[in-house]
C-alpha cells in the first residue's frame, strides 16, 4: 500500500464514516422461517425504520454529515419511503443483500440471489446502482467476492485485515476493501436477544472508545468508519453519546467526513497491492 498521509480532500489529517446497517426485519427474518411468528422480535426491528432512521436523520443534517446506509432489499421492499429519504439527505445506499442471509450459511444459489434481489429492490425504491457491499454479519465467502467482482462493486465493506483500505484478496480475486471491526460497531455492546442472552452496556463506553479511535487515526493520518444498527444505535439515550463522539469529531477542523463510495474513489488510486 502507498503511503495515504496527508492526501485527504482539504489537508485534513483524517478521515470519518459514519454508516448504518438498515436491517429491520429482515435482520430476523434471514435467521430463520420462524422469526416470521415472533412479533415482538419483529417489532424491534421496524423500531429502526420508524424510530432510529429519522433521529439518525437528523443528527447528520445539523452536522451536515455525508454517511452511508447499508440497506437490504427486503427492507427496502417493506418500508416505502425509506430509501427515498436516504437519498434525500444525501447519504449513500449501499448493498446489504436481499434477506439478510449469511453467506458462510447458504448455498451458492442462495448467495447469487441475495446479490441480485438485492439489486432489483433497491433499483425499484429508487435507489441508483450501488458500488459498495457490506455482507450480512461480516461473514464474506469465496463464493460472494467473486460475485462483487462480477458484478463491478467498487468496494467491499466487510473485513479486517488492516484498519485502513486496502486490497481483500483471494487466489486471483481483489476488491477494494474498507474495513471494519466488531470494536466499531454497535451490535457487540448494546446487541440483546431472548434467545441468546447478549450485552446492555454502558453507553459511555462507546463514546470513550470511538473517539480514542478517532484519536488514533487523527494520529497516524488515516480513515476509520464506525457501524451502527438503527434499532440499536436508535434509543434515544444511545443518539446521545453518539453525538458526544459526532461532536467531538466535528470540533476538529482537520477531518473529512465521507461516505464509503468517495472513500473508496480517494482510495483506490493510491494503492498498488495488499498489505
Amino acid at each position: 500500500m502507498t503511503d495515504q498521509q496527508s492526501t485527504f480532500p482539504g489537508g485534513a489529517s483524517a478521515a470519518v464514516s459514519l454508516t448504518f446497517d438498515v436491517d429491520a426485519e429482515s435482520g430476523w427474518l434471514g435467521e430463520g422461517e420462524e422469526y416470521a411468528r415472533r412479533l415482538t422480535i419483529l417489532s424491534e426491528g421496524r423500531y429502526g425504520v420508524v424510530r432510529g432512521v429519522p433521529r439518525i436523520l437528523e443528527l447528520l443534517r445539523r452536522y451536515s454529515i455525508p454517511a452511508t446506509f447499508f440497506v437490504p432489499g427486503y427492507t427496502a421492499e417493506v418500508h416505502p419511503g425509506l430509501v427515498e429519504s436516504l437519498l434525500a439527505g444525501g447519504h449513500e445506499v449501499a448493498h446489504h443483500g436481499y434477506l439478510h442471509l449469511r453467506s458462510d450459511k447458504v448455498s451458492v444459489q442462495e448467495q447469487t440471489e441475495e446479490i441480485h434481489r438485492g439489486f432489483e429492490a433497491l433499483a425499484k425504491a429508487g435507489a441508483p446502482r450501488p458500488v459498495g457491499y457490506r455482507s450480512t454479519s461480516w461473514e464474506l465467502t469465496p463464493e460472494t467476492l467473486e460475485l462483487l467482482v462480477d458484478n463491478d462493486f467498487r468496494y467491499d465493506s466487510s473485513c479486517m485485515g488492516d484498519d485502513r483500505p486496502y486490497l481483500e484478496r483471494w487466489k486471483h480475486l481483489s476488491i477494494l476493501e474498507i474495513p471494519v471491526h466488531w470494536s466499531l460497531d454497535d451490535w457487540p455492546r448494546f446487541g440483546w436477544n431472548i434467545d441468546g442472552g447478549g450485552n446492555v452496556a454502558d453507553p459511555a463506553e462507546l463514546t470513550r472508545s470511538w473517539i480514542a479511535e478517532f484519536e488514533a487515526a487523527r494520529s497516524e493520518q488515516r480513515h476509520t468508519s464506525f457501524t451502527m444498527h438503527p434499532e440499536v444505535i436508535g434509543r434515544p439515550y444511545r443518539m446521545a453519546q453518539l453525538e458526544k463522539v459526532v461532536e467531538h469529531i466535528a470540533s476538529s477542523d482537520d477531518v473529512w467526513f465521507a461516505r464509503l463510495d468517495e472513500v473508496a474513489e480517494h482510495a483506490a488510486p493510491r494503492l498498488t497491492g495488499p498489505s
